[in-house]
This record gives structure tokens, sequence and C-alpha cells, in this order.
């Protein structure tokens, strides 16, 4: 179906967006923008974002990062994340010092962080792109040039978290999604006008300035999640110590195995834990006896092997229930990622059960 006229949808190669988005802030009277969602979990959705939404997620972004500054795009631009990349730069001024750099016009990232001359150095990615640039010294001396470089789009390993900030770089830790107009919690705060609370099922729900107007063409949807100001996410989250925002995983991301609650994120970032694997994605699929069964998909580090299953179940019952370990283990060359740098796990699944038929 296509959108209606009063919507502009955000597509094409970045220069177009950026033109596109330039206009709109400039249009005070212009119509909402509508963005794609990744669709990594589940069927795409198109949200439809107003300016002052945009504007006011970018201005508190800025405010809590110390102020504008040079943006590399290093994300695709038709997401919300490299949207907010474009958006950033156009607040923060049209000079050319404040224009984006675009990571696909330069061979390296060292290459596009030199192209950079404002003052102040940021850059936004996930963190699969991190990981692969802390295995090349070049990109991690990149990386330290950014005052802040911005983490999101899926959970990160703390033990990737760990290794980039003990190589001095200036790890920021987001949460959000499209409907938020990008990031609004980082490093577990939320930013300045949102506000973050937990309904009584553990679900995370988000209030502010930054909230989407709907689902286009999908008032049912939108009426599901949009209650009173608020906006109920598919995540499950707690509190810490020091009332950061913890985000344990989607809701939807459990598995009845044998008659077992399984939280698949919970024992995704379990292997994440285990020296011998480099990545990993933790999925279900139907099974006649267990009714799901919880499939590891390992991608080995370098010059390693890939563990056996019974390692792999010691090591998630070393700190879980054994009734969660995975109960089939598959190796793999890599996992297949979406554009927005996220797994797909919509393929995978498909593939583990397309290899069983």
């Amino acid at each position: 179906m296509r959108p209606p006229a009063s919507l502009r949808p955000v597509s094409g190669p970045p220069h177009q967006i950026g033109a596109l988005v330039r206009q709109w802030l400039d249009d005070e009277t212009a119509a909402p923008l509508m963005v794609r969602t990744s669709g990594s979990s589940g069927e795409p959705k198109d949200v439809v974002l107003c300016a002052s939404a945009v504007r006011a997620s970018a201005a508190a972004t800025l405010a809590r990062l110390g102020g504008p500054g040079g943006w590399v795009l290093a994300l695709p631009a038709h997401y919300v994340a490299g949207l907010q990349v474009i958006v950033r730069s156009l607040l923060a001024g049209l000079d050319s010092s404040r224009s984006p750099v675009l990571l696909d016009d330069h061979r390296s990232l060292s290459e596009a962080t030199a192209a950079l001359t404002a003052d102040r150095r940021y850059l936004a990615i996930v963190p699969t792109q991190l990981s692969r640039w802390l295995a090349a010294d070049p990109d991690i001396a990149a990386l330290r040039q950014y005052d802040a470089v911005l983490l999101g789009g899926a959970s990160t390993r703390p033990e990737l978290l760990t290794a980039a900030r003990e190589r001095g770089i200036a790890v920021v830790t987001t949460y959000g999604m499209s409907e938020t107009a990008g990031g609004c919690v980082y490093d577990g705060l939320a930013l300045d006008g949102v506000a973050v609370a937990l309904r009584t099922d553990g679900r995370v729900r988000l209030a502010g300035p930054v909230l989407f107007d709907g689902y286009d063409s999908r008032p049912d949807m939108t009426a599901e999640v949009l209650k009173d100001g608020w906006l109920l996410t598919p995540d499950l989250g707690r509190f810490d110590t020091d009332g950061r925002l913890v985000v344990l995983g989607r809701a939807d991301d459990v598995a009845v195995s044998g008659g077992v609650n399984v939280p698949l994120p919970a024992v995704e970032a379990r292997l994440a834990a285990m020296a011998t694997i480099a990545h990993c994605a933790v999925v279900a699929v139907p099974d006649v006896d267990w009714g799901a069964r919880v499939v590891a998909v390992v991608v080995a580090t370098a010059g390693g092997r890939t563990p056996d299953l019974a390692d792999v179940r010691d090591f998630v019952a070393a700190e879980h229930p054994r009734s969660w370990a995975p109960r089939e283990l598959v190796s793999a060359d890599e996992l297949p990622l979406l554009e927005s740098g996220k797994v797909d796990r919509r393929l995978l699944r498909h593939r583990l059960g397309r290899a069983r038929v």
C-alpha cells in the first residue's frame, strides 16, 4: 500500500535523504516523516514521526553529549539511527565542518574520521561494527578520536564494552527505537524530557516529546502500544542500584521448551562470554518433542575451534538452569545481518527450519 500523500517516506541514498530532511526541518508546517523499522524480530512497520519529536530527540542527545559536533554516518540513513545522525548534524549548523561524513565515501573508518573538521567528533554504530573495528589497530586509533561513540541497535556483550573502554574509546550505550525517534536512554539514564517506567510484568514504558505519532495505516497496532502518553515497548527491564535502566531482552523472546520458559537473550548473553565464541545468536525453532528447541548458532573466534554442544550446555548451566541450555549447536562462518547491522533472526529461524524439512 502506498503511504498517504501527506507523509514523506524516508528512502533513497544518504545525500537525497539529507536534502529531504534539511527541507523538512526548515518547514514548520511539513508533514510527518515515515520511517520503516528494521524488522529484525518481526515484520517491519512504518513509523510516523513528526518534526518536533525528531528535533526533541536530536537536541536532547546533543545536550547529553556536551554540545554539537561533526558526525560520521556509518549506518543506513533510511533507518532512524542514521536519520538522527543527519538531523543532529543539521541542528548543529549547515557549515561544512558539521555536515555528516559518509563512511561509504571513504575506504576506511580512519579516512572518514580524518575528514571530520569539527572540534567535537561523534559516531553512532551497532555492536557488530565495534567488534570488527576493535580487531584492527588503525580502527582502534580512529575510535579513540571521538568524544562519544554511540552504541545501540542491539544488546552489547559486557566483554565488548570493557574491551572498548580499556582501549580509551568513549562508548555510550543507547536504548531506543524508531518509535522514540532514536535512542532516548543513554548509559541507562533517560535523556532530558524522557520518562522511563516499568509495568508490573517488567515491560519498559517510555514517555516524552520524542514519541512517534503512530504506525501508518495501523490504528489497531498503534492503540496497543500508545496509551495515555506512554509507549509500551516489547522489552523487559529492571533498574539497578544506581537507578539505571537495564534492558533484559524482548518479552516475546521467551521460548517454552519442555514446559520451561527459556529467556533467549539471557542464554545468548551467557554464551557471548564464552572464550571460544566470537559471535552468537540463540533462537528457538518448532520441535515435536520439546515444543520449541533452543538452538545456538555460533561463530568461533579466529583460529579457534567451535565448542561442542556439551561444553556449551555446561557453560550456560554454570550460571542459569540447565533446562535453559541449548539443545542444538550450529557452527557458522558468520551470522546473517540486516542492513541495519542487527542479526537477522527471522532468516536464521527460516534457515534452521528449512534444514529440518
